[in-house]
């Protein structure tokens, strides 16, 4: 890879891991739309966990509640109202765990890299997000957070590894339908990340290991360059919900996937 395609790889992640249209659509779309080759599966995922790291730094007061609460469960320390979010964060994350276990293992990853599929998805669910925040209440916070809440959007990010569903767009659209407001459904689908995004890395660094020196090299350019970009885009996003719809967001998708129907 040369320097500009890791590049315009970070730059295409880091803002659109955080903006409900995409990242891994996205992604898949650069090779089509350049000269550049596929970038492949391994470097998504590096890139995906430089996206990581930017929303364990952007929301480190509520990643150390979260380690609170860990240890919590195991029995080191008392922190019972942490300890329930832990948990329920875990609870959301079986099903993206089950789902990418199956997909990872049947080897169907590479089968779902089609621009059909991106276009699809990209409008299906561009427009249950405009319907979910247009009908969706605004009555609960991250503190009201439920069981069942954190499994029902828990799966929705496992739909998400379909690429063109995006999973924040997912996730905060199960969120809003479910009647956390838009800043508190975007943190809850950020902190949801963390325990997926850092999974699906630690499977991506085992066979990095044994990928080639190059290779290697630049999937950490790719993932460091995606860091500095997602919490840029990050920090724009959470003070943009706070008076903003997500309209603009539905009719890109919309338009986009539509585009890519008519060209490809």
């Amino acid at each position: 890879m040369t320097f500009l395609q890791q590049l315009i790889i970070a730059i295409v992640q880091g803002i659109t891991e955080f903006l409900p249209i995409s990242s891994s659509g996205h992604l898949i779309l650069i090779p089509k739309l350049t000269d550049f080759p596929d970038q492949g599966p391994l470097i998504d995922v590096a890139v995906h966990v430089g996206s990581l790291l930017a929303i364990i730094l952007y929301f480190r007061k509520d990643v150390m509640g979260l380690a609170r609460g860990g240890f919590a469960t195991v029995g080191l320390g008392s922190a019972p109202e942490q300890r329930r979010l832990f948990l329920f964060v875990l609870a959301g994350t079986v099903p993206a765990v089950i789902a990418g276990l199956y997909l990872k293992l049947g080897g169907y990853l590479e089968s779902l890299r089609s621009t059909d599929l991106v276009a699809t998805n990209l409008i299906v669910f561009g427009l249950l997000l405009g319907i979910a925040d247009r009908i969706g209440r605004e009555t609960k916070s991250y503190e009201d957070l439920t069981l069942r809440d954190a499994i029902i959007v828990g799966i929705a990010q496992a739909m998400a590894l379909i690429p063109g569903t995006s999973r924040s767009g997912a996730t905060m659209t199960a969120a809003r339908f479910l009647g956390y407001d838009r800043v508190e459904s975007a943190r809850f689908s950020f902190l949801l990340a963390i325990p997926a995004v850092a999974g699906a890395g630690l499977i991506a660094a085992l066979d990095l290991a044994e990928a080639s020196s190059q290779m290697q090299m630049d999937a950490i350019g790719a993932g460091v360059m995606t860091f500095f970009a997602a919490l840029a885009t990050m920090m724009f996003l959470m003070n943009f919900l706070k008076k903003a719809s997500m309209m603009v967001f539905v009719v890109y998708r919309v338009l986009l996937g539509a585009a890519l129907l008519l060209l490809f």
